[in-house]
């Protein structure tokens, strides 16, 4: 067991959670696909499933920042149907380029959350006040500027939500331009690999065996391949789609700002002692209002994205993202009270929700069910984890991989060295 922690995880928790939220994906893939004859893991079956809830993952970046810096966002589905209703009506009646278009959305976007990270950051009102006010002002905004009516948007705008990246080269009966973009990645994995052993090896810490580190790359680039060749085995015409692509920039940027950034680790300071972090230099304002501002333009981004895949806008659209959002979010392991989250954890927890509604869907479950079958895994997964917190055990992550973690080895003086398994238990620093 040891050795699996060797190969896929390091010592703290946060790797081993997302490796549980891995393992829970894998399986709700394998169940489903057993119950409908395989068509889960269809090509098309995964393309569409990320088309059609690319928005929501977008939502979970932000809202994954929101909820580590302690606060909820309920505003956000609203928001984005108040920037689709913009962007749409600017193209229809205003005669706006796309590009024009998709500036004002992110403008929008922009504005919007400069309004409620100014009320939260600066007046202090509760984010929850704050956004539920939100809720209802951009609400009655979409309605009012669409006249409660759909408003369709162009073919080129399409492309943003439905389109996918082009294809070239000889007729393989393949996309040669997902292939390529596989292979890269699997470039990056070996590449990522090699970078952190030298790292590690420049700090004087724990290295991973060469044959660990073989593994690793084996395995992940398997399953890159994997997911390769569902992208570029779809019907003629489908590739990558264009949100994916959105999507994965938006991952690496957030993912590189939150882990290597001060500004992420002040968002983490912020959501485990707010306290002790404005005693240490934070300004706790500056983050407030930050996670509120990024929130709401990555809000703006998901409306627009769900517009063009849509090919209109429409009054109910935004209906509930907000609770898909936070769901995607508490199921990647995010703390209630704050302080915990990734940004990749909380995409994988947003593929379990998606892939877990696609299942419900496939098999013939009615929406009820789906409701009530999702509402359970939510529940269970966050209330599992808060009781065993209160009571000093590892989380359901942690219970999936109990066992797996490795000692660190003794310090030179004897005492055990301690890693710290989330920044409550770090010692507190002045950051810059």
């Amino acid at each position: 067991m040891k050795t699996l922690q060797r190969l896929f995880g390091n010592a703290n928790m946060s790797g081993a959670g997302q490796f549980g939220m891995i393992i829970a994906l894998a399986a709700i893939l394998i169940i489903f696909s057993a119950l409908d004859g395989g068509t889960t893991v269809l090509p098309t079956n995964v393309i569409n499933v990320f088309l059609q809830y690319s928005y929501i993952l977008i939502l979970a970046i932000g809202m994954v920042q929101v909820i580590v810096a302690g606060h909820i966002d309920l505003s956000v589905g609203s928001v984005a149907a108040f920037t689709g209703i913009v962007v749409a009506q600017s193209m229809a009646a205003w005669h706006f380029p796309t590009a024009l278009a998709i500036v004002l959305g992110l403008v929008v976007g922009a504005a919007a959350g400069a309004w409620q990270g100014f009320w939260v950051a600066f007046v202090r009102v509760p984010a929850f006040i704050v956004t539920l006010a939100g809720q209802l002002i951009f609400r009655g905004l979409n309605q009012l500027i669409g006249n409660s009516d759909s408003v369709p948007v162009g073919e080129s705008y399409q492309q943003i939500g439905a389109g996918f990246i082009p294809d070239f080269g000889p007729n393989t009966g393949f996309s040669n331009g997902t292939l390529l973009i596989g292979l890269l990645a699997i470039i990056a994995i070996i590449v990522t690999e090699l970078r952190a052993r030298r790292r590690r090896a420049r700090m004087q810490a724990d290295i991973l065996p060469v044959w660990a580190s073989v593994v690793r790359i084996v395995v992940f680039g398997a399953v890159a391949a994997v997911v390769t060749y569902e992208f570029a085995a779809g019907p003629v015409g489908t590739s990558v789609p264009i949100v994916a692509l959105i999507l994965g920039v938006l991952v690496l940027v957030y993912g590189f700002v939150t882990r290597n950034t001060i500004l992420g680790r002040q968002i983490y300071a912020v959501g485990g002692n707010s306290a002790a972090a404005v005693l240490s230099g934070v300004s706790a304002r500056r983050v407030n209002f930050f996670v509120m501002f990024n929130m709401s333009v990555l809000a703006a981004i998901a409306g627009m994205v769900f517009v063009a895949y849509s090919n209109a806008s429409g009054p109910q659209d935004g209906t509930g993202w907000e609770l898909d959002a936070i769901a995607a979010v508490f199921v990647g392991g995010a703390a209630v009270a704050g302080g915990i989250g990734t940004v990749n954890a909380s995409i994988i927890g947003g593929l379990v929700m998606a892939f877990l509604q696609n299942g419900l869907l496939l098999i013939g479950a009615g929406s009820s069910q789906q409701q009530i079958i999702r509402g359970l895994v939510l529940l269970i997964a966050v209330g599992f984890d808060v009781y065993s917190k209160t009571q000093g055990r590892p989380s359901l992550t942690g219970r999936l991989l109990n066992g797996l973690r490795i000692p660190k080895e003794p310090s030179k003086t004897g005492a055990p060295a301690v890693q710290p398994e989330s920044i409550q238990d770090q010692p507190k620093v002045t950051l810059p």
